[in-house]
Parts: C-alpha cells; sequence; structure tokens
C-alpha cells in the first residue's frame, strides 16, 4: 500500500529530486511487477471489511464500484508496467486511463466508462462536501438532502440520479473484478483450467508412488515413472526449497494445475518436463509465477507452446518477459503491422536517448515478443511458411531501420547530421526467407565526398555489430555476418558506392554474383539503395561465358558437398544431393545466364518466383518447375519444424524425400548438361 500510494506523492517545497531518486526504484520495479494485483486485491478487500464493519456501504470513494476502485484499476497497471515502461510513471488518474488506452491495455469502451463513471463521482463528491463543508462521501440518508443532490447534479429527481450512479457503479466494480482476475475464482473457471484433488495429492507427495503411477497413468502420461520422479526430484530440489514462502505458495498453486493441463496434450510427458524446465528457470523471479497464477489462460497457452516445441519452450525460458504477451490473446494472434511496429520502436528509441544499454535492452524485448507472437501464431496453424519468412524478415527491416538512426546519434564522432550510409541485404534477408534463428548477412555502403568519410563509416559500421551481436541482460538482438562484403573477411568494413560497383565487375567471383541474386536495400540512404540496385540489375545482366560459369558453379558446389558429414539413409534437407542448396544454385547459374535477355530474372522474387519465372520464360521445363517448387517450399517446412522441435542437424529419412531429391537432381541434370 505504501508503494501505491506513492505514485502520487510529490515534493511540495525544498529540494527536487532527492525523493523521486529514492522512491521511483521502490515503486516502480525493474521487472513486470504481476505481484501487484495480489497485493492490491488484497488491499482492497481490508477496504471492503472496514466499510462493512463501519456500515459505510454507500460511500462513493470506498465502497463497491467506487472511487477508489476506479484509481486502483488505473494504479496497478503502473505498478506491474511502470518500470519497464517510464511513461506510466505519472500521477493524474485520468491522464494514466487515457494513456491504458493508447497502448491498448484497457480497451476504449472501458476506458470511456471509467472516465464517465470518475467525472461522475468526482463531481459528487464535491457535492456531498459542499452540504455540511465536511469531508465526506457517503451518500445523503434525508429525502431533503437526497434531493438537493438530485438538483446539484442536474437530476430531475433522486431516483433518475441513484439510476445513474448505479450504473456507473455497476460498470466501474465490473471492470475492477476483471482487471483484478475476480473471474479466476475457483468456481469462475472453465473446466480445463481446475484442477483436480488428486493433481495436488499428486504434487505434494500424499499418495503412495503406486497410487500416485495409477493416477498419473489414468491422466494420460505415458512414462508415469519417470513423470512422478521429475515431480519428486523438482519438490526436494534446493531451487524450490529455497524460494521464499509466498513463491513457493504461488508454485504449489501451479503445479497441480500444470500436471493436469500437461496430461490434456497429446504428448502429455514432454509437455510437462518442459515446462516444469521452464517454472525452474522463472520460479527465483516471483513476479512471473504470479503473472501465471493469476491468469489461467495465460499458463494454459503456456503448456500448449511448451508442448509443442521445445525450442520455444527454451525461448520463453530465456525471454521470462514474454509471459506477458500471452495474457492478451487479441494482440497475440493479431496481423503485424510493421508501419506501427516501427513508429512504437522509433519513439521508444527517443524516450530512451542517452542510454544506450537501456536502448539496446529495448530493442531486444521489441524483437523478443514480435517473435513470441508470430510463434504462437504459426504453431496455431495461422500462417504459412512463405508468409511466416516475409514477417520475420520485415522484422529485421524495422530493426535495422530504426537501429541505423539510433546507434547514429549516440556516436561523437559523427560529421553530418544524417547519415550516408545504407545496410544492403543477402542471403536469407535478401531473399525474404528468415526464420526463427536466422543470422543477417549483410555488407555496408555509403556515398559522401567528405574526407573522413570512410573511416567515420567504417566505426559506425563496427558499432553497428556490435550493436546487434552484444548479449545483453536482454539476450542477442542478431547475429550479423559481414563475409559477403567485398574481399570478405579481408576487405574493408564498408565500401564506397563507387568502390563497390567496381570490384563487382572486375574482381568479383562467381559465387559472389550468385550471392547478389538474392541481394537487396534495407536500411538507410533511399538513394544509395537505389544505386546498389542499378550496380545489381547491371552486374546480373552482364553477358557471361556459359561453359566457364557453369563449371565454377558445379565445382563450388561439390567443394561445399565435400566439407559436410552425410548419413546413410538419412538425407540433410540443405546440403544432401538434390536438397536446398541445389535449388539455390541452379536458381542463381539460370539467373547470371538469362538475365541478360530476360531482366525480369533480377527481381528479387525468391526462389519459388524465380523457378516459376523462368518456367514461364520457357527455360525450364513447366512439369519439373513445378516439382522442385513443390520439393523446395517441402524443404523449408521440414527445415522449420525440425528448429521447432529443437533438432541438432536438418536430416530426415531419404525415403521420405526421394521423390523431391530426384525432381531437383532431375533438372540439376538437364541445366549442367554437358
Amino acid at each position: 500500500w505504501e508503494r501505491y500510494a506513492w505514485i502520487k506523492g510529490r515534493v511540495i517545497a525544498g529540494r527536487q529530486g532527492g525523493v523521486d531518486k529514492l522512491l521511483k526504484p521502490f515503486v516502480f520495479r525493474k521487472y513486470l511487477d504481476y505481484g501487484a494485483i495480489r497485493s492490491m486485491r488484497d488491499l482492497k478487500l481490508q477496504i471492503h471489511k472496514d466499510v462493512n464493519i463501519k456500515g459505510k456501504q454507500d460511500d462513493i470513494k470506498l465502497g463497491r464500484g467506487g472511487i477508489r476502485e476506479i484509481e486502483f484499476i488505473a494504479q496497478v497497471f503502473q505498478l506491474i508496467r511502470g518500470g519497464q515502461d517510464a511513461s506510466l510513471q505519472i500521477k493524474p488518474t485520468l491522464e494514466v486511463l487515457k494513456l491504458l488506452q493508447i497502448k491498448k491495455l484497457l480497451s476504449e469502451i472501458n476506458v470511456k466508462q471509467l472516465i464517465d463513471a470518475y467525472m461522475f463521482l468526482r463531481n459528487l463528491e464535491h457535492r456531498l462536501m459542499y452540504v455540511d463543508d465536511a469531508q465526506t462521501q457517503d451518500l445523503p440518508k434525508t429525502d431533503e438532502a437526497k434531493a438537493r443532490i438530485a438538483k446539484a447534479t442536474n437530476y430531475v429527481n433522486w431516483t433518475a440520479f441513484l439510476a445513474q450512479l448505479n450504473l456507473h457503479r455497476k460498470n466501474v466494480q465490473a471492470h475492477f473484478d476483471a482487471t483484478f482476475n475476480e473471474q479466476t475464482h475457483p468456481d469462475k473457471l472453465p473446466e480445463n483450467l481446475k484442477a483436480a484433488p488428486w493433481f495436488d495429492s499428486v504434487w505434494q507427495g500424499a499418495l503412495t508412488n503406486d497410487l500416485a503411477l495409477h493416477a498419473l497413468s489414468d491422466a494420460g502420461y505415458s512414462e508415469p515413472t519417470q513423470t512422478l520422479q521429475q515431480l519428486q526430484m523438482l519438490r526436494n530440489s534446493s531451487r524450490y526449497l529455497h524460494l521464499p514462502e509466498l513463491s513457493r505458495q504461488r508454485f504449489d498453486t501451479l503445479m497441480p494445475l500444470v500436471i493436469k493441463q500437461a496430461s490434456l496434450e497429446a504428448n502429455a510427458d514432454a509437455a510437462l518436463l518442459r515446462t516444469i524446465n521452464l517454472l525452474e528457470n522463472i520460479c527465483r523471479r516471483a513476479s512471473y509465477l504470479a503473472l501465471l497464477a493469476e491468469f489461467p489462460q495465460a499458463l494454459h497457452l503456456v503448456i500448449q507452446l511448451c508442448a509443442t516445441s521445445p525450442w520455444l519452450a527454451q525461448y520463453l525460458a530465456a525471454h521470462p518477459i514474454l509471459l506477458d504477451e500471452l495474457l492478451d490473446s487479441q494482440n497475440l494472434y493479431a496481423t503485424p503491422d510493421f508501419v506501427a511496429m516501427k513508429q512504437s520502436l522509433t519513439h521508444k528509441m527517443a524516450e530512451l536517448m542517452g542510454d544506450s544499454e537501456a536502448q539496446m535492452n529495448a530493442m531486444r524485448h521489441f524483437k523478443h515478443a514480435a517473435i513470441m507472437r508470430l510463434a504462437a501464431q504459426d504453431l496455431d496453424g495461422r500462417l504459412t511458411l512463405e508468409i511466416l519468412s516475409d514477417y520475420l524478415s520485415a522484422l529485421a527491416d524495422v530493426i535495422l531501420q530504426v537501429s541505423l538512426p539510433t546507434i547514429w546519434q549516440s556516436l561523437k564522432f559523427k560529421h553530418i547530421e544524417v547519415p550516408k550510409f545504407s545496410v544492403i541485404g543477402y542471403g536469407k534477408l535478401g531473399s525474404k526467407e528468415l526464420g526463427y534463428v536466422s543470422d543477417l548477412d549483410v555488407i555496408f555502403l555509403y556515398e559522401d565526398e567528405a574526407q573522413e568519410a570512410g573511416e567515420v563509416y567504417a566505426r559506425f559500421a563496427q558499432r553497428i555489430s556490435s550493436w546487434f551481436n552484444t548479449l545483453t541482460s536482454a539476450g542477442l538482438l542478431y547475429e550479423t555476418d559481414l563475409q559477403l562484403r567485398p574481399d570478405g573477411n579481408s576487405g574493408l568494413l564498408v565500401s564506397s558506392v563507387t568502390a563497390f560497383r567496381e570490384y563487382q565487375l572486375n574482381k568479383a567471383w562467381v559465387w559472389e554474383h550468385q550471392a547478389l541474386t538474392r541481394a537487396r536495400f534495407v536500411a538507410g540512404d533511399a538513394s544509395i539503395g537505389a544505386a546498389f540496385e542499378a550496380i545489381r540489375s547491371e552486374v546480373l545482366t552482364q553477358t557471361e561465358d556459359t561453359q566457364k560459369l557453369k563449371t565454377e558453379v558445379i565445382n563450388m558446389r561439390e567443394k561445399m558437398r565435400a566439407a559436410q558429414t552425410f548419413i546413410a539413409g538419412m538425407f540433410d534437407v540443405k546440403h544432401s544431393v538434390g536438397g536446398i542448396i541445389d535449388v539455390e544454385f541452379l536458381v542463381q547459374y539460370l539467373v547470371l545466364i538469362h538475365a541478360n535477355k530476360h531482366p525480369q530474372l533480377t527481381g528479387n522474387i525468391g526462389n519459388i518466383g524465380l523457378l516459376k519465372l523462368l518456367a514461364s520464360l520457357n527455360i525450364i521445363e513447366q512439369n519439373l518447375a513445378e516439382k522442385v517448387v513443390l520439393a523446395y517450399r517441402d524443404y523449408r517446412s521440414m527445415q522449420h519444424a525440425l528448429k521447432l522441435q529443437g533438432a541438432p542437424h536438418m536430416r530426415v529419412e531419404l525415403a521420405l524425400v526421394s521423390e523431391h531429391a530426384n525432381a531437383v537432381k532431375a533438372l540439376w541434370g538437364k541445366v549442367f548438361a554437358a
């Protein structure tokens, strides 16, 4: 209650700043503080008891649906999120409510009802105090006093006034109960979110081993002995035993629910084990246990996600702040608006200007939250692989586009206000085929006549690389790969547009021209991006020596394959003969050979789009192109599924893909026939 009270505290006289500096970390905690919900609910219950004891149910401030409940609704969001979002560290209740609507933490209709009720109740409070010039919030008792209040509030009589008052109080009470999860009372929960008594007995060790094993087996666990051992190890672990009392109570509340809900999954044993691992990782953060205890629906979704993907379970364990994303299913499954996301991230970076560490962490939180939402939609079957890759690529674009001006503004050695500098994406970023854990293949170009430009932009590029690759408390942003720059690792970190063109036309290796087929402008100065696209088109439409190019492409492919280890009867989706790389090499070779006659082949439309275009131009057979398109799409889907399952290698049984591999090999044979 002291944290709650200090939200509105301010210095009236004397030296400013000292009290705020002392109190901010006390009031607004560093992490999302969902423990505040229980604390404020308990505080409101104490107020209710006091109101009932004193017979003050008609108190418009402390009674149900009163002013205090509106303030509690606004301020619980401040206590939970104010440490993460400094914009919530404001005092006026009405301003907080409006901000909660902007941040989509409360709906527009809910905020309107709360604001209308607050203004009605505060105006009524003033009129009640006018009557006897006393501090009171009690409704009048006599008919004369009631008539006076009705007239003072512009109602024809007490009955009309009371009807409006009761409507406001009913609305406030409903919003309060929803905000403070009164609906999570056991009697109000749907059946699948309730824990049967024996689930609690299994967790507490109150059953004999035989009874516990029967109970787990009947519930759907296929390996009850191993599952029971895991539960017993967890109860006896030092991590659980050394939890603070309140955290241990919350953990004990959660575990029967976890055991029941995991049993409903097809892979119940794996679902429970992964969820337990997640809980062990987050249990020292009381606020995360509080979140799952307060929102059983979120816990249910956590278990479903853990059951579906061990990779996602590990991702949640590494970034538990993402649990917050599971509370709003409407936002979780909404189609991403990358324009709005870019604006939001730009605004956040501006808020944190001057604190690079805070900016880096905020950008990582932004990325992780977006990944979480996309993964939830993906696992729910709402996204095709192509759409998911487009979204992941657009997310990387947004982060690069916001990072450049953010990092530039923090540099002390910059020589101009806006850098004449751009980022070019290669590989999966360039072809918009990013996966969840893809790194970013990029190069940096500049066009600036200033004498110091080369040195300044080289240092800028180093800072960008550090910004992305540094492991902060919020994790990693992206791994960046700069090997595709001119002259590779031995070359300069940045190139002028002129130098890049000279290199591509006269010095570049064939594999660098292959890589150029998948490259695109991503972020920075648009005029440099246009210059790059012109160079790219110029290079790709050169007339090539077909036999020489064919030999070099085949030799490069064999060299890459020789570096891999293959297992008999297994097919490496990426590296095996007839796999993903063979498809990519085929497309790249055909673009380099035919783009001089068909410049539309320089379009960055992805491998599937290019295969279809090559068939429409009669460069490859339509029937074979369709088979290779299907193979490539299935390969990428397999690759994606294997990564979600945490597979260390991208291998499947050869028999599953032999038809696809044969189609790719057939096209390879036709294209590269002597």
